[in-house]
């Protein structure tokens, strides 16, 4: 069952308002990767990625980027509603095998712009207790 779309009446600064864990394994990393175009062996080469320095396969900073972003697409009820997004990559997410890597996102009402009809959700992305993106903000017009 869909909830309704929100109300800028409904919301005030400091509300949560969404809460959702997102799951990631390497097949879904292969997947995006032929998706996107982009095969760089760190999000599937176990040796290679341990090689350059990091905790094992990371999934993509654009594949963890777009995820959150659906988080909140479909908390405002339309994709169009999204009028800005933003983020900083800060850490990885590491992606095990055998397994999957969960990364927990929470949205918080920032600001309420009456006038313009729209609010700012600020962000958080975490992966085993870790923030894997910073500034991560979304502007989205109810």
């Amino acid at each position: 069952m869909t909830q309704p779309r929100p109300t800028i009446a409904q919301l005030a600064v400091g509300d949560e308002v969404v809460r959702r864990q997102i799951t990631v394994d390497r097949a879904r990393l292969v997947r995006y990767a032929g998706a996107s175009g982009d095969f760089n062996p760190i999000h599937w080469n176990e040796r290679v990625a341990l090689e350059v320095g990091l905790p094992g396969v990371i999934a993509h900073g654009m594949w963890t980027m777009g995820a959150v972003s659906s988080v909140v697409a479909d908390w405002a009820g339309d994709p169009g509603a999204v009028v800005d997004y933003q983020v900083r990559f800060t850490r990885p997410v590491p992606v095990p095998d055998p397994g999957s890597a969960t990364v927990e996102v929470v949205g918080t009402v920032g600001v309420v712009d009456v006038a313009a009809g729209t609010v700012r959700l600020d962000l958080t992305a975490t992966c085993d207790g870790v923030r894997v993106l910073g500034k991560a903000q979304a502007v989205v017009r109810l």
